[in-house]
């Protein structure tokens, strides 16, 4: 599993911002790039989510297994 953080890009980060969008997390374009808009709806997630485990507004293992948990593969 790669860890994503700001300034990461590319098909993993699109996929995240699909998976964000979904929940409502986040409503900004699925562009591949991790910016303060996907930081912020991540760390909305994690505080939502109770995940503590990874650092705040970074995509790690932990917070993408409960995301991956409640959403579905993105088309």
């Amino acid at each position: 599993m790669v860890t994503l953080r700001l300034g990461s890009h590319g098909a993993d980060v699109v996929e995240l911002q699909l998976r964000l969008a979904q929940i409502g997390a986040y409503e900004g374009e699925a562009d591949g790039v991790y910016d303060e808009q996907v930081t912020i709806a991540v760390e909305v997630y994690q505080w939502w989510a109770g995940a503590s485990v990874d650092r705040l507004g970074v995509y790690g293992p932990h917070t993408r297994s409960l995301l991956e948990a409640e959403t579905g593969e993105p088309e």
